[in-house]
């Protein structure tokens, strides 16, 4: 953002630097040939030089358009001032025509060479080549999870956040859905992009881009990446698989959670709440803070207290970690 301001002041600086000389130009001419005239000319040059550079900053340019719009703005030039003075009521001095020349010639040259590159909602893509790593999409899942705002205001997520316009559709649909549950999740979504959008370590963007030749938000989700080269941040498992296919990088709340989960090794002690049953006989159920649950060995007889237990092994799954213990005595 920084960057992008300090080049549009750089471009009114330029502006404002021609526009001296075009008054300039228009003092001497004066005092050569003592038409005041030349001041209004000038002006008018002026301000086609605001409006039109205005106009046209945000298209597409390179050099080679550059050399070649000095060209065309010089044949322009001649004809708009052949057109002028074939009107019978126009016929200017010829000293005049410098200003044309001078003006088209300024803009076929300077325009296309210094024109930014096609945005997504303020994110140009000379930008999304260097800082590919700062840009994250977030999916429709992760929002409606609720865990990235939290995620967010530790620092651990930082740069650019991507919010596609589809997702919001995605979003909103859900929010008017008839099923409750779905629509107080997709709610609840809707005031974590509002807490989103007010943390001040994160950028939060909307953008626009769709792609109505493919359907499915999923695939629309792995085109935008790619289109952007930015990474996706998920819980999905579905998503997570097929954006790995395509190489994009997924950053899953799922994963993070369960990287951050204590880890226990055979022997170690840990004391224990045994909430319920569990599914072999005569085992207890217990959970640890972070939400592991942990199977007691002929803990039934504990449910409702809290009793000291000693790991004997962890199991891993898709799910999460399960942590086997049994009594101490």
């Amino acid at each position: 953002m920084m960057r992008e301001r300090n080049k549009r002041s750089l471009h009114i600086l330029r502006r404002v630097i021609v526009s001296v000389v075009f008054v300039l130009l228009a003092s001497i001419h004066f005092v050569l040939f003592g038409q005041w005239v030349t001041f209004v000319f000038a002006a008018v040059a002026i301000g086609l030089l605001w409006l039109l550079e205005g106009w046209l900053y945000p298209k597409r340019g390179n050099v080679l358009l550059a050399f070649g719009g000095v060209i065309l703005g010089y044949f322009v030039a001649q004809l708009v001032w052949n057109v002028l003075n074939q009107m019978v009521l126009l016929r200017l001095p010829q000293a005049y025509q410098f200003y044309f020349s001078a003006l088209l010639m300024y803009l076929g040259f300077f325009l296309p060479y210094t024109a930014k590159r096609p945005t997504f909602a303020g994110i140009s893509l000379e930008e999304e080549k260097s800082s590919s790593a700062d840009l994250k999409i977030l999916d429709t899942s992760v929002i409606i999870d609720g865990r990235i705002a939290d995620v967010a205001e530790t620092g651990f997520i930082s740069g650019v956040v991507i919010i596609p316009k589809f997702v919001l559709n995605e979003i909103q649909a859900l929010a008017d859905s008839r099923d409750p549950i779905k629509r107080s999740r997709a709610r609840r979504g809707l005031d974590i992009l509002n807490k989103l959008k007010e943390n001040t370590l994160i950028e939060l963007r909307i953008v626009s881009r769709d792609f109505p030749e493919i359907r499915g938000v999923d695939m629309k989700l792995i085109a935008l990446a790619k289109e952007l080269r930015a990474n996706i941040v998920t819980n999905d498992y579905n998503l997570n698989k097929i954006a790995k296919l395509d190489d994009i990088r997924i950053l899953n709340i799922n994963d993070l959670a369960n990287a951050l989960k204590m880890v226990f090794l055979p022997g170690e002690e840990l004391e224990l709440d045994v909430l319920k049953e569990g599914k072999e006989n005569n085992q207890g159920v217990g959970y640890l803070p972070d939400g592991t649950m942990v199977v007691v060995a002929n803990g039934q007889g504990y449910i409702g207290k809290r009793i000291l237990v000693k790991v004997t092994s962890v199991l891993q799954t898709s799910a999460g970690r399960i942590v086997f213990t049994e009594v101490k005595k």
